[in-house]
């Protein structure tokens, strides 16, 4: 995973917020917090592993199914980009 190394900073940060949000999920939940709360802390963190993994899945798409050995046409481009898009708006 080519991607994932590039860019192994950047997702290593984004993770560790992502651990930071289900830390404080466990705490309010130990706490007894506000069910409301809780569900809003939950909310977060599934929007956080949410875009992480679209951030990842684009990556994928970008470095292993378009071609990048030779130069994409205008149509392949924009297929490529449709289709990040596709999964952007169904991890959200």
């Amino acid at each position: 995973m080519a991607h994932v190394i590039t860019d192994r900073e950047k997702l290593l940060r984004r993770t560790e917020r992502l651990i930071g949000q289900v830390e404080a999920v466990k705490r309010s939940l130990e706490e007894g917090e506000d069910c409301a709360d809780v569900m809003q802390l939950i909310s977060a963190a599934r929007g956080a592993i949410n875009s992480l993994m679209a951030e990842v899945v684009e990556d994928h798409i970008r470095e292993h199914m378009v071609d990048t050995g030779r130069k994409r046409s205008a149509a392949e481009a924009r297929a490529a980009q449709e289709l990040i898009d596709v999964v952007k708006t169904s991890l959200r």
